[in-house]
């Protein structure tokens, strides 16, 4: 090993600003042979249309309700959502000077947004127009929340693939609303609010600037958006997307921006199906500024985030256990390998290259 510091081979940690926490990053211990869980590499055709699913056009749902025969996206309330909007107001905590005890009920909803009627597509297989109306219906439904009195916070998220916790393959995200603004956003907010207070300027806008300078990170673009592997990413292939300009939250998208929203959420993502050719675990989510009006939150940015767990193959992935949860995030691969592995990667789908 190298005497002078080498980011490529010495153990090193990185500062993330959004939430003023660092990750360990140990590039030499790539090396290293692999004797732990081996996930199956196999993948199951799946039909177009499966009587089986609950979210297909036309079938039961697992709460009873029956699904229309839709034929675009289709919007509905989860039968078993983890947030009531009727749950009654509630505090306690402790009686004794520490507090240490506390709870109070929170109100909230939670929606699930099919993305098409096809059984068998993923975002990486569908067309970008179909997918510009994915974005449509995301602008939609966080604009009808927002609106929503008790509403404080709307989170879209997508969890893909059985690593994730998805309980169902039909393609498919959820939106978690809540009267709360969450841990992991309440944080970034505030960073966020400190460094333009400091700065006078915006911490991502700055950061999207960085980045485009040094052009060791940027996974691909277009007139609009610019995906990235942030310097701080903890997942091996953690992206993270961007607007080339101030654009606080959905709501602030023109319909050109929209079209280049979807267009790169289904090029990222058919670049990590290309990666190692199988059907790419992630967790998608869209961060945005707090719908309770406390704030005219300009230091706020709306983003992508994606956090997959593969690691070196479609069969090895990365576990956030032992030092992960009991110290600081660590990933092997640095943040500008993996930019470069996905830079490599081809935008036509690994299932129809000839």
């Amino acid at each position: 090993m190298s005497s002078k510091f080498d980011f490529t081979e010495h153990p090193h940690r990185r500062h993330n600003p959004l939430t003023n926490r660092s990750v360990l990053v140990s590039p030499h211990r790539a090396q290293r042979p692999w004797q732990g869980q081996v996930e199956p590499a196999s993948e199951e055709k799946k039909p177009t249309y499966d009587p089986n699913c609950y979210l297909c056009p036309g079938n039961s749902r697992a709460g009873g309700k029956q699904n229309p025969k839709y034929e675009e996206t289709f919007v509905f309330t989860n039968d078993f959502a983890a947030l009531l909007p009727d749950t009654p107001s509630f505090q306690q905590q402790d009686e004794s000077d520490l507090a240490l005890l506390k709870v109070e009920g929170v109100k909230g909803t939670c929606k699930v947004i099919c993305f098409s009627p096809r059984h068998d597509w993923t975002v990486a297989e569908m067309s970008v127009d179909s997918l510009v109306g994915v974005v449509r219906t995301w602008t939609e439904q966080h604009r009808l929340l927002a609106e929503t009195d008790f509403i404080n916070h709307v989170q879209i998220f997508e969890n893909k693939g059985q690593a994730m916790g998805c309980s169902n393959p039909h393609p498919h995200c959820q939106i978690w609303a809540t009267e709360f603004v969450p841990t992991e956003p309440a944080v970034e907010f505030e960073n966020m609010r400190i460094y333009m207070q400091k700065k006078r300027s915006n911490l991502l806008v700055d950061y999207l600037a960085v980045e485009l300078k040094a052009q060791e990170r940027i996974v691909c673009e277009n007139s609009y958006f610019v995906a990235l592997v942030p310097f701080w990413a903890e997942w091996p292939f953690e992206t993270l997307v961007l607007p080339r300009t101030c654009s606080p939250s959905l709501q602030d998208l023109d319909s050109n921006q929209q079209h280049a929203l979807a267009d790169i959420y289904r090029r990222v993502t058919c670049r990590y199906d290309n990666l190692f050719s199988c059907s790419f675990p992630y967790s998608m989510g869209l961060r945005q500024p707090p719908t309770d009006r406390k704030d005219s939150y300009e230091y706020c940015q709306l983003n992508m985030r994606f956090y997959p767990p593969l690691l070196r193959s479609a069969t090895v992935r990365k576990f956030m256990v032992g030092f992960e949860m009991l110290g600081e995030p660590q990933r092997d691969i640095t943040p500008e390998q993996a930019a470069e592995r996905l830079r490599q990667c081809s935008e036509i789908h690994y299932k129809h290259q000839n």
